[in-house]
């Protein structure tokens, strides 16, 4: 079968096709006959500074769309031929991909396979960030980093269906017309987005922001909050020292930080995420969140999507295409 790996890190260029042996799924386990591949940006931080690589040469990818190829030992309620999604940990760029079960979902009707291969990381995470974690309520106000990418596209429809003021941080002009399109109702440009949170809440701030950059964003995202305000942290884009907070930050506003990871809940609580992904799936099949797919590339050419997201532009959901729908 057809794999995209690479040997060492490095920039996009380190991506290329190899010959592999097709995986055999082992107890617990499925493999995939892959349809289409999501892109992530955890995959750029896996080729770029190795994150989350247990060895080289590694094949990444996090997620995919296609039928089932084969059950291991003691999977019940799927079957070959089924049509799913599946979360892996990592070994997504390839003809067929191998999955724990307990990741990977039968499609719900009306949901097709290019469609389907938007969903594993990015609705799961949104809905957590948004109701599970987040605990937004209706009347509530949120601040969203990155409102133009994957999960800001749908945690702006998520916030607004839950009947919150949504407010989004982008690095341009153009990202902030696309993020008004789907649920925001103010976007902000630029680095100052705590005192335009101020001023769009006449000094207030707001209940809840979502943070997936880390560093300085974080500490300013802190200084956006209302009192009893609540931040999630769900990534470490600038690749800053981890965070730190203490009382010293937390006691005058009587605010909460709190941290989510879909990869790291795949580990620990597998049954709790499937039961969040059960139900952010079930929101795509009633038309109430969708997630454009923006750029879609054939499997060789994964180093130019690579490209293309590390250049920020991007906007939606980027995929390669592997099998396709045949």
């Amino acid at each position: 079968m057809r794999a995209v790996q690479f040997e060492q890190t490095g920039g996009p260029e380190v991506l290329h096709v190899v010959d592999a042996a097709v995986p055999e799924p082992g107890p617990g386990q499925v493999s995939v006959d892959v349809a289409y591949t999501g892109v992530n940006f955890a995959d750029l931080k896996a080729r770029a500074e190795g994150y989350r690589v247990p060895a080289l040469p590694y094949v990444p990818g996090l997620e995919v769309s296609g039928r089932v190829r084969a059950v291991g030992a003691g999977v019940a309620g799927l079957r070959p031929g089924q049509q799913v999604a599946a979360l892996t940990a990592g070994g997504a760029y390839a003809d067929v991909a191998v999955a724990q079960a307990e990741t990977v979902f039968a499609l719900p009707d009306g949901v097709d396979l290019r469609t389907a291969a938007t969903l594993p990381t990015v609705l799961p995470t949104a809905h957590a960030l948004v109701h599970e974690v987040g605990r937004l309520q209706a009347g509530e106000s949120i601040l969203v980093q990155g409102a133009a990418g994957g999960v800001g596209t749908v945690v702006g429809q998520l916030a607004k269906a839950a009947g919150a003021t949504v407010y989004g941080v982008v690095s341009s002009a153009a990202k902030a017309e696309y993020a008004r399109k789907h649920g925001y109702d103010e976007v902000f440009v630029g680095d100052a987005f705590a005192d335009d949170a101020r001023r769009a809440t006449a000094g207030r701030g707001v209940d809840l922001v979502l943070d997936p950059v880390g560093g300085d964003t974080f500490r300013d995202g802190l200084a956006a909050l209302a009192v009893f305000g609540r931040l999630v942290s769900f990534g470490n884009a600038s690749a800053a020292e981890p965070w730190r907070v203490g009382q010293q930050e937390l006691y005058p506003g009587a605010t909460t930080v709190s941290a989510f990871s879909i990869l790291t809940l795949a580990q620990t609580a597998p049954q709790e995420l499937r039961a969040v992904a059960d139900r952010a799936f079930r929101l795509v099949a009633d038309g109430t969140v969708t997630l454009p797919v923006t750029a879609e590339f054939p499997l060789a050419d994964a180093a130019e999507a690579h490209r293309l997201m590390g250049g920020r532009g991007t906007t939606g959901k980027l995929l390669l295409r592997v099998g396709g729908t045949g």
